[in-house]
């Protein structure tokens, strides 16, 4: 069973290649900006950064998703910003994490294990997909808060950074490479 969590800042490809990767393998996807409660989507609307208080909720909600798929062995994705080491915590071990300021690492709330994918890339290329994307409440004039925002996931953290300049068949080829050759969850 394999829990993946595709993140990056808004326009770096999180629902395109989580969602292409979980149709390839026929795995739950996941959309973590559908679960964006309505104040969250308004406020990045207006053109507001999120704040932690805003994103602690939601990342919970989230956190229960994949714990639900954990516990069922669902094979699932999850596109999210994930933009902090304090965000991933959250979707590893929930409400446990807020209070301890890290992933629980035994007892009955076991953090899950993850495999963080970040799709990274030059500024100008994410700012250039923003300006011609429709219908999203992520305005392109916030993705500066999201750099500003992002701490790139590091040892001892579970994940693997893929070039979001490659095209999508390489990038999911990639995720998918290092799902099936086991290096993702190496104990």
């Amino acid at each position: 069973m394999v829990l993946v969590v595709v993140m990056g800042v808004s326009g770096s490809g999180k629902t395109t290649v989580g969602s292409r990767l979980a149709a390839k393998l026929g795995w739950k996807f996941y959309d973590a900006d559908d679960y964006h409660s309505l104040e969250n989507k308004k406020k990045m609307e207006e053109g507001k950064p999120l704040n932690d208080e805003d994103r602690m909720p939601w990342l919970c909600a989230l956190h229960d998703i994949l714990r639900r798929e954990d516990a069922f062995g669902q094979d699932a994705i999850l596109a999210c910003s994930a933009l902090k080491k304090m965000y991933r915590y959250v979707l590893l071990s929930g409400a446990f994490a807020i209070a301890s300021n890290q992933p629980e690492e035994s007892g009955e709330n076991e953090a899950l294990k993850i495999l963080f994918v970040h799709l990274d890339g030059p500024t100008d290329i994410i700012a250039g997909r923003l300006e011609k994307r429709r219908g999203h409440f992520m305005p392109p004039e916030l993705l500066k808060s999201q750099f500003d925002t992002l701490e790139p996931p590091s040892a001892p953290e579970n994940f693997i950074t893929v070039s979001l300049e490659k095209s999508l068949p390489e990038i999911v080829l990639e995720i998918e490479s290092v799902i099936f050759q086991g290096e993702a969850f190496l104990e």
